[in-house]
């Protein structure tokens, strides 16, 4: 008999893990489409995430993924002061090779089969044009074009808001929010990256990047060519004299392997889900390594799909994204406070402004 103790629906019904009220498989024998769509939490209001476009190993795996991305966006909404509750989904395959008009639109007719208890938007993998595609079937998408009544990338937001975390990280570490001198390195430069290397320099930071396309690096030098490259991500994070580490790509970057060799003396990227399991927010601390908790730091992104839906506005976006800031320095206070991690102190404020919004009186 097989052991599911470990598996899926394991961390679905478990509350720690998973707690998650709705999880939907999505198959279209015609366009080929597997997918499997997540909502976490409906608390503050329709669940709202990203559709992310990835060959996992095994369906399993996407699963997982979907869960862990969708109880993400639950603490990531909440933080950011939205009213949406936390969701994502994720379609298997390459998207280099089996994304297709047709199977998006196929997608977007699930999505709408939820009737609005979730709202989707790019991802990785997925960008503005995708998300035109699945409007044309669902009208709860967002992160559409400009031409398509939506507000476009959102990654120039998401890359301010990892900018703000930076800053606040400085303010609290250093007593100043300037990053004139400083050396960040940053892992990933594609969607949200290449942004945040624009930030840097013209604030006068050193920047050093690496990513595993050799054309988005290419892509920075020839811009930049003050730009210094690391091999890999394991050279990055071993640089001497580094004081900021950007994990800008997948998850799960700071692990027991990369942690202990960090040179870094803050960690704040744009990455989803830096933090390879339990545990490791308490070894960064052990090691004095301030980390800026990453769903916090990344909002500027959701804050900006959002707002698409009410009618989009850049600049008061923006005065929100910026407003990062002050959420990341109340997380460092907090977590100082309670002698805790900041990671632990950003759940334990979005756990509570959920349960506040869950018992409300009307629910």
């Amino acid at each position: 008999m097989t052991d599911v103790s470990t598996g899926v629906l394991h961390t679905l019904f478990h509350s720690d893990q998973g707690g998650h009220e709705q999880v939907v498989l999505c198959q279209d024998r015609k366009s080929g489409l597997k997918a499997v769509i997540a909502i976490h939490s409906t608390a503050l209001g329709p669940a709202l995430g990203g559709t992310r476009f990835y060959p996992y190993a095994n369906e399993e795996a996407a699963v997982a993924d979907a869960l862990n991305l969708a109880r993400g966006m639950s603490y990531k909404n909440a933080m950011a002061g939205l009213d949406h509750g936390g969701g994502k989904a994720v379609i298997i395959g390459d998207p280099d090779r089996d994304k297709t008009e047709e199977l998006l639109l196929a997608y977007g007719r699930f999505v709408a089969s939820l009737g609005g208890r979730y709202v989707t938007a790019c991802d990785v993998g997925t960008y503005v044009a995708d998300m035109d595609v699945v409007a044309r079937e669902c009208r709860w998408t967002t992160g559409r074009s400009p031409e398509h009544g939506g507000a476009g990338d959102s990654s120039v937001l998401t890359a301010y808001g990892v900018y703000q975390g930076m800053r606040a990280s400085a303010q609290h570490l250093w007593g100043d929010p300037s990053l004139r001198g400083r050396t960040v390195g940053i892992a990933g430069v594609g969607k949200v990256g290449h942004h945040l290397v624009e930030h840097l320099l013209a604030e006068g930071a050193e920047v050093v990047v690496t990513d595993v396309r050799q054309e988005a690096v290419g892509r920075i030098s020839d811009r930049h060519p003050q730009v210094r490259v690391a091999a890999d991500t394991d050279a990055l994070i071993r640089v001497e004299g580094l004081d900021i580490y950007a994990p800008c790509a997948l998850g799960g970057a700071l692990s027991d392997e990369s942690v202990p060799v960090l040179t870094a003396r803050v960690v704040c990227g744009a990455a989803n889900n830096q933090l390879a399991h339990p545990g490791v927010e308490k070894d960064l601390a052990d090691r004095g390594i301030l980390y800026a908790p990453d769903y916090v730091v990344n909002a500027g992104g959701v804050i900006q799909v959002a707002d698409e839906l009410h009618g989009f506005d850049f600049d008061r976006c923006k005065a929100k994204a910026a407003k990062i800031f002050d959420t990341t320095l109340a997380i460092f206070a907090r977590a100082k406070d309670d002698g805790i991690p900041p990671a632990a102190a950003a759940d334990r404020i979005a756990e509570q402004r959920m349960h506040e919004a869950a018992t409300a009186p009307g629910r």
